[in-house]
């Protein structure tokens, strides 16, 4: 049962994930997929791909030594198609598509070397691993560059058998200079491959497939089948991967524990329904952005109660009274809701405090602001925008409105205060001010807005 952490967003501090580990464990985590991204402390010609709030090397090896002493396995991922390394200057001249930085020019030796330097350096931090995940899915316009279109016309070859080549090159790349080392592929690029193409291409004897879908209703019966066609082609075994988080919208701001729930359950009948030796574990994913290059979604100190809930479910086969006992034993939270958003109790967990407070947030902020400048009827009808941008108002009806708007500014001020704190615990000051851009300022803008129009007038 692999935890994944998704640091290419609101990269959580290395003291923050020390704190984490031991919960982890005891809800049932085995281990940790880390999906590095720009926070690895790339070095030499590499250097350019580190973002300034990379982990040190000496942070990431207390991680993983903490990690191993909590008996913790890990899994480096590195998301091939490499969006964050194609989109850097340096990098540019080795994408498929010249203008987009999302795929990588598989005919280039430069691009294969590039692999190879990246994968030696994240395997230099790490001892005894036992599996490395290199990526491998949504490889969108891969076969619509120059090369690739020659190469395609030339007899037999596909679009899949690029893909397939490319996948090849990459876990070759990986078994060659370290055999001991398993590489794992998310499996959506191998999905509507017939058994054939994927038998002869040599892929199966090189790779597990990691089968991912993070829908509350799987279609088990298809996944069932899915996992016979890939033991079929030559694949020893298979990962599944569910959703503990960032899987319900790319905006996503608190987190559905029950929509995330009942995808374990869904996967927990997937595997009972599966030939018994072919499955080798699941990663529960917690997803920070949809790609390198969109929003923040669910924080991870927001999602840990839906952690806590998917990794008690799988490790007891199921979910009851008697397991929610426990979970909340384990947060410290006197009443966990899994169907709604509103958890009201606190819990004591690292990170608690911001929950509560993004809760807050996320639930009255934008709709507090909303109800006084659009639903009152001394502001849409004494202050409104041609009011406003004129500065005139009836004195009297300042009464009317301004001490609720002021009260409601100072009120909203303090919670932002309390979270920017709790926040800086656990995050650097990139990952704060994005997410208070996207989820407060619109709304704290606002109103400060109103009430210095109000000072004006």
């Amino acid at each position: 049962r692999l935890v994944h952490l998704d640091l290419k967003g609101a990269a959580p501090r290395a003291q923050y994930l020390e704190q984490v580990l031991p919960l982890l464990r005891a809800l049932g985590a085995t281990g940790l997929l880390l999906e590095y991204e720009d926070t690895f402390p790339y070095a030499g010609p590499l250097e350019p791909l580190r973002a300034p709030h990379a982990y040190s090397p000496a942070e990431l090896r207390a991680l993983l030594s903490r990690a191993r002493a909590q008996g913790l396995d890990v899994v480096p991922l590195l998301p091939f198609p490499l969006q964050f390394v194609l989109k850097h200057r340096e990098f540019a001249h080795l994408r498929e598509v010249k203008a987009l930085p999302n795929a990588l020019n598989p005919h280039k030796e430069e691009s294969l070397a590039l692999v190879k330097a990246m994968i030696d350096q994240v395997m230099a931090l790490h001892e005894d691993l036992q599996w490395f995940h290199i990526g491998c899915d949504e490889v969108y316009y891969l076969g619509e560059g120059e090369e690739s279109k020659q190469w395609l016309q030339q007899q037999d070859n596909t679009p899949e058998k690029l893909c397939l080549s490319h996948i090849k090159a990459v876990a070759t790349c990986l078994a060659s200079s370290y055999p001991r080392v398993t590489p794992i592929v998310w499996d959506d690029m191998l999905r509507g491959m017939s058994e054939e193409t994927l038998a002869e291409s040599g892929v199966p004897q090189l790779v597990q497939p990691m089968i991912w879908d993070y829908a509350a209703d799987i279609n088990v019966e298809a996944k069932v089948q899915l996992i016979e066609k890939y033991h079929r082609c030559g694949f020893s075994k298979v990962w599944f991967a569910s959703a503990f988080k960032g899987a319900t919208g790319v905006n996503q701001s608190l987190t559905l524990v029950g929509h995330h729930l009942r995808n374990q359950l869904e996967w927990l009948q997937v595997a009972s329904r599966s030939p018994a030796d072919v499955l080798e574990g699941i990663a529960l994913t917690g997803w920070q952005r949809y790609d390198h290059f969109s929003v923040l979604c669910e924080l991870l100190p927001v999602a840990i109660p839906s952690l806590a809930v998917c990794l008690q479910a799988l490790k007891n086969g199921g979910y009851s009274e008697k397991v929610k006992e426990n979970v909340e034993k384990l947060l410290g939270m006197s009443n966990l809701e899994v169907d709604t958003f509103m958890s009201t109790s606190l819990g004591t967990f690292p990170g608690s405090n911001i929950l509560t407070l993004v809760t807050q947030v996320s639930f009255y902020l934008k709709s507090s602001v909303d109800e006084l400048l659009e639903r009152n009827r001394y502001v849409t009808g004494w202050f409104s925008p041609y009011h406003r941008k004129r500065k005139i108002i009836h004195p009297i009806m300042i009464h009317h409105f301004q001490p609720d708007a002021v009260s409601l500014l100072s009120k909203w001020n303090a919670v932002v205060q309390d979270l920017q704190a709790a926040m800086e615990q656990v995050f650097h000051r990139c990952a704060i001010e994005e997410w208070m851009e996207e989820n407060v300022h619109p709304s704290l803008q606002k109103l400060q807005q109103v009430v210095d129009d109000l000072d004006e007038a």
